[in-house]
C-alpha cells in the first residue's frame, strides 16, 4: 500500500461521521426556517395564563356566550389639558368613537363618551374581535390615530386590547433579536475562553441544528393542536436549547481534547470521549426533560405548555451533542482546536487554577464546606421577603408602554377598577338578590350587562345574567383582590343564585392561589425526578440526597438575592406568581447538570485512586468546563432581558445569577469539600473500590464494584 493513502479500514471509519454530518446538514437546511416560524402558530391571548379549573376561568368561558362574537375591548381615555371637558371636546370624542366602529377588526359596537366625575376626562369603549391575533396592534394604533384628533386632550388607551397590542410588540423580536443576541453572546464567550476559532463555531452550529429540529417538531405539533405555544414558551425554548446544547457540547469537546493528549489516534480519542460523556449527557438531558414534564401537573395553561415543548428541545440538544458534534470533531481531529492544537504527549492537560482550588479543598474540606453553607444560608434568609403575589399591570413591561400610560390616565379620573370590572354570572331568577349582595365594601357600582344598547333590558343567556361590578381600587391592587374575595363570599351565599365571580382581578387572585398550589405539588415532584436520575447514575443513595440538597439551598439563596435586587435595584415591586416555580425547575434541573458532570468524573477517578483523591482529580479535570458552561448558560438566559417583559426579565436574573452561584460556589467548593470530607461513605450503600484495592484483593464471585 502506498504511503499516505488511507487504508480501507480508515476509509470505513470515516463513513459514519461523514454520514452523520451530511444528515445533520440536511436536517439543518430543511428545518432551519422553522426557527423563525413558531410565531405563526403561537397565541398570546390572556387565556394562556389562566388556571384551567378556577372560577374566573369558568366565568371567562361562559361569559363569551354573552357577546356574539367574543370581543376584546379597548378603553379610550381623553384628559382635557384646559381643565374641564368642554362641549367641543365631547362632540369630537363622540365622532371619534363612531369612526372607530369602522376600524378593521372592530365589531361595530362602541360606547358613548362618558364624562368623569371630576369633569376633566372622557372615556369610551371600542370592541374588537377576539380572534384578531397579531392584527390587534394595527387596529389599536388606528384607534389611537383617530382619538388624537380630539383637540387639547391627552389620549390614553387601556384595556385588554391595548395590553394585547403591547404584548404583540414585545414578542415581535423573539424570532430574530432574542436568537441573535443569545447566539452572539455565546460565541463571544467561547472565543474568549477557548481561544479557538473552529470549536466555538462547531458548538454553536450544533446548537442551531438542535434548535431548528426542535422548532420544526414543535411547529408540527402546534399546527395540529397537540401542543400550545405562546411568545413566552417560544422564547424559553430557544434559550433552553441553545444553553443545553452548548453545555453538552462543551463537556464532550473538553473530554475529546483531553483524550487527544493521551491518544495519537483521533478515532480512539473520540471513542473514549464519547463513551465517558454519553452517560452524564444523557442523564443530564433526562433530568432537565423530566423536570420540565413535571410542569404538566400545573393547572396553568402556559406552564403546562412549556413542559412538552421544553422536553422536546432538550431531547434535540442531547441528540445533536452526541451525534453531530462527535462527527464534526472526529473529522477535524486536532484541527478543531486550532490554533491551540492538543499534542499527543501522553499527559492530561494541566489546569493550574483548578489545581489550586483542589488543593484548597484538599487541605481544609470541613472549613470550606462550612463557609460555603454559611454564605448560602445567609442569602437564603432573605427568600421569604420575595413577593410573588403578582405583577401590577403597570409593571408588566420593563419599559413604559402605551397600555400602562392609558391605565394611569383611566385610574386618575375614573373609579380605580373602571374598564376592568369584576364579572358576576348569576341565575336570572335571582339577579336582584345577587345584585344587592354584590354591593360589598370596595365596590363602586353594579350594573347588568345589556349588550351595549342604551336602555336595553339585561341580556339573558341559558338562564344566566351578567353583572359588571366596578371596583373602587385599581384592578391589579391587593385592595381590589380583597374586594373580590368579599364579593365571592357575598354572592355565593345567595340561595339559588348560582353566582360565579370572574374578571381581571379574580383571574389575578385565582392565578396566585393556583401558583401556590403548583409550587407545593411540582417542586417536590421535580426533586424526586432529580433524585431518581442521580441514584441510577451514581449507584448511591447518600450522594444524590446531598447533591439535591445543595441545589435546593442554592435556589433559596438565589431567591434571597432576588428579594433584595428586584425592588431595590431593578424596580420590581413584586414578581409574577409563576416566577419562583420556573426558577426552581430551571435551577434545580440545570444545576444538577453540573453535579452530574462533576460526580461522574469523580466516580471514574475514585475507581482508580479512591474517593478522597478522586474528588480532587475530578474537580481539577472538570472545573474549567463546568465554569465555562455555567457562564455560557447564565449569559444565554440573561439574553431573555432583551424582551421587555417583567416576567422574562425576572426569570433571566434568577436563572443567570443562580447558575453562576451554583457553578462558582456550590460545584467548585461546597460539593467537592463535602465529598472529600465524607470519603467513601458518600457512595453509601454501594462501595467504590479503587483499582489498587481490587488488585490486592481478588474479587469474589458476584461482587460488584
Amino acid at each position: 500500500m502506498l504511503t499516505g493513502r488511507p487504508t480501507a479500514r480508515r476509509r470505513a471509519r470515516l463513513l459514519i461521521p461523514l454520514a452523520l454530518l451530511v444528515a445533520w446538514l440536511g436536517l439543518g437546511g430543511a428545518f432551519g426556517p422553522y426557527a423563525g416560524r413558531l410565531s405563526e402558530v403561537a397565541t398570546n391571548d390572556r387565556a394562556a395564563f389562566l388556571p384551567r379549573s378556577a372560577e374566573s376561568t369558568e366565568v371567562a368561558r361562559l361569559g363569551q356566550e354573552f357577546q356574539t362574537p367574543a370581543t376584546l375591548p379597548v378603553i379610550v381615555v381623553w384628559e382635557s389639558r384646559t381643565g374641564a371637558v368642554d362641549a367641543g371636546q365631547r362632540a369630537a370624542a363622540e365622532d371619534v368613537l363612531r369612526a372607530a366602529a369602522t376600524v378593521p377588526g372592530a365589531t361595530g359596537r362602541v360606547s358613548p363618551a362618558l364624562t368623569a366625575a371630576d369633569g376633566r376626562a372622557l372615556q369610551g369603549v371600542v370592541q374588537f374581535r377576539s380572534d384578531l391575533g397579531r392584527q390587534t396592534g394595527d387596529s389599536v394604533r388606528a384607534v389611537r390615530a383617530l382619538a388624537e384628533q380630539v383637540p387639547d386632550t391627552e389620549v390614553g388607551l387601556a384595556g385588554p386590547a391595548a395590553v394585547a397590542a403591547d404584548l404583540g410588540r414585545a414578542f415581535a423580536g423573539i424570532d430574530g433579536l432574542l436568537l441573535g443576541v443569545a447566539l452572539g453572546v455565546v460565541l463571544l464567550i467561547l472565543l474568549a475562553v477557548y481561544r479557538s476559532v473552529l470549536l466555538p463555531l462547531l458548538v454553536i452550529l450544533g446548537a442551531v441544528f438542535a434548535l431548528a429540529t426542535a422548532c420544526a417538531l414543535v411547529y408540527l405539533l402546534a399546527d395540529h393542536g397537540l401542543v400550545r405555544v405562546d411568545g413566552q414558551v417560544q422564547g424559553l425554548l430557544s434559550i433552553l436549547v441553545i444553553g443545553a446544547a452548548t453545555d453538552y457540547g462543551l463537556l464532550l469537546s473538553a473530554r475529546f481534547r483531553e483524550e487527544l493528549h493521551l491518544h495519537g489516534d483521533r478515532f480512539a480519542a473520540m471513542r473514549t470521549a464519547w463513551r465517558q460523556s454519553v452517560e452524564p449527557i444523557a442523564a443530564s438531558g433526562a433530568t432537565v426533560a423530566l423536570g420540565l414534564l413535571v410542569l404538566l401537573l400545573s393547572d396553568l395553561t402556559n406552564n403546562r405548555a412549556l413542559g412538552p415543548v421544553g422536553a422536546i428541545g432538550i431531547g434535540c440538544a442531547v441528540v445533536s451533542a452526541l451525534t453531530f458534534l462527535p462527527a464534526a470533531l472526529t473529522l477535524l481531529g486536532r484541527t478543531a482546536y486550532w490554533p491551540a492544537r492538543p499534542a499527543a504527549d501522553g499527559r492530561a492537560p494541566v489546569h493550574a487554577v483548578w489545581q489550586r482550588v483542589a488543593a484548597l479543598v484538599g487541605r481544609r474540606p470541613r472549613t470550606t464546606w462550612a463557609a460555603s453553607l454559611a454564605v448560602l444560608a445567609a442569602l437564603a434568609a432573605f427568600a421569604p421577603a420575595l413577593d410573588s403575589g403578582g405583577v401590577p399591570q403597570s409593571e408588566l413591561f420593563v419599559k413604559p408602554q402605551p397600555s400602562a400610560d392609558g391605565q394611569r390616565l383611566l385610574s386618575a379620573h375614573f373609579a380605580g377598577g373602571a374598564g376592568n370590572p369584576a364579572v358576576v354570572l348569576a341565575a336570572a331568577g335571582h339577579a336582584g338578590a345577587v345584585t344587592a349582595a354584590a354591593a360589598v365594601p370596595g365596590t363602586a357600582g353594579v350594573r347588568p350587562y345589556t349588550g351595549g344598547a342604551p336602555g336595553a333590558a339585561p341580556r339573558t343567556v341559558d338562564g344566566r345574567v351578567r353583572l359588571d361590578v366596578t371596583l373602587a381600587d385599581p384592578a391589579d391592587s391587593d385592595e381590589a383582590i380583597a374586594t373580590v374575595r368579599r364579593l365571592r363570599e357575598a354572592v355565593h351565599a345567595v340561595p339559588g343564585g348560582e353566582a360565579l365571580v370572574g374578571g381581571y382581578t379574580a383571574q389575578q387572585y385565582d392565578t396566585r392561589v393556583t401558583a401556590e398550589r403548583d409550587r407545593s405539588l411540582i417542586m417536590p415532584a421535580v426533586l424526586l425526578c432529580v433524585l431518581a436520575v442521580l441514584v441510577l447514575l451514581l449507584r448511591s443513595l447518600l450522594a444524590p440526597v446531598l447533591l439535591a440538597a445543595t441545589v435546593a439551598l442554592s435556589y433559596l439563596a438565589t431567591l434571597g438575592v432576588s428579594a433584595v435586587v428586584f425592588p431595590h435595584v431593578l424596580g420590581f415591586t413584586a414578581t409574577d406568581p409563576s416566577v419562583p416555580l420556573y426558577g426552581f425547575v430551571f435551577l434545580v434541573a440545570l444545576g444538577v447538570d453540573y453535579n452530574i458532570f462533576l460526580m461522574t468524573r469523580v466516580r471514574e477517578e475514585a475507581l482508580r485512586v479512591g474517593t478522597r483523591e478522586g474528588v480532587l482529580r475530578g474537580l481539577t479535570a472538570t472545573g474549567g468546563v463546568i465554569t465555562s458552561a455555567g457562564v455560557v448558560l447564565a449569559a444565554t438566559f440573561a439574553a431573555l432581558s432583551v424582551i421587555p417583559l417583567a416576567f422574562l426579565a425576572q426569570i433571566a436574573f434568577i436563572v443567570a445569577f443562580g447558575v453562576l452561584l451554583d457553578t462558582l460556589l456550590v460545584r467548585s467548593l461546597l460539593v467537592p469539600a463535602l465529598v472529600r470530607d465524607l470519603g467513601d461513605r458518600v457512595w453509601w450503600p454501594a462501595r467504590v473500590r479503587p483499582a489498587t484495592e481490587r488488585a490486592a484483593v481478588p474479587e469474589q464471585v458476584g461482587e460488584r464494584v
